[in-house]
């Protein structure tokens, strides 16, 4: 702790309490109903406890990235949170909100799915594991991540890779298209 005070307590450890930490995930589907499983997956990181959903993205339409080459075009968003969960927690949410609508991960990389739910970072945290990396190690190359980040938090930074609007000015986002006529409920 550095506060001139020098009575100053530290509330959070004195109460065990841990720290709000941000969180920041990528949705996206391209199978199915991609709206409503969009719309779902937001639901289900309101519904988790200790998780609160701080702001939303608009809806952006984007091409595929890999995967198949007549893949259909993704709905992508991003959902800012803040949260006291380990990223190990967030990661198997995310997973299990994934799974419950139909996502299967036993086909082609980066081919078409109902679902797709990344964790790209948890505050500071640097993960290196085989099932979980954070950041995620591909997001500061991503426009379909990095063009709806940049839009609810435009001085968001990727640890160890720099400021949105730097990495944003980099990306190609010309098959990132915004859709006003796709909303996001934000119960």
């Amino acid at each position: 702790m550095s506060s001139p005070n020098p009575h100053a307590i530290d509330a959070d450890t004195l109460s065990g309490m841990k720290p709000l930490r941000k969180v920041v995930y990528s949705i996206g589907s391209n199978l199915g109903d991609r709206l409503g499983n969009v719309q779902g997956a937001v639901d289900a990181l309101s519904d988790t406890p200790d998780v609160i959903v701080v702001d939303i993205s608009s809806v952006y339409e984007t091409k595929p990235l890999g995967g198949p080459p007549d893949s259909p075009q993704f709905l992508n968003i991003v959902v800012v949170a803040e949260t006291t969960l380990e990223p190990r927690t967030l990661v198997e949410r995310a997973f299990a909100i994934e799974e419950a609508y139909g996502r299967t991960r036993s086909g082609e990389r980066w081919g078409p799915r109902t679902l797709d739910v990344d964790l790209i970072m948890v505050g500071t945290a640097v993960v290196d594991q085989e099932d979980l990396k954070l950041p995620h190690p591909l997001a500061h190359e991503r426009a379909f991540v990095l063009v709806p980040w940049y839009e609810v938090d435009p001085t968001a930074e990727i640890a160890g890779k720099g400021a949105i609007a730097d990495l944003l000015a980099k990306a190609d986002a010309s098959g990132v298209v915004r859709r006003d006529d796709l909303v996001i409920d934000r119960d």
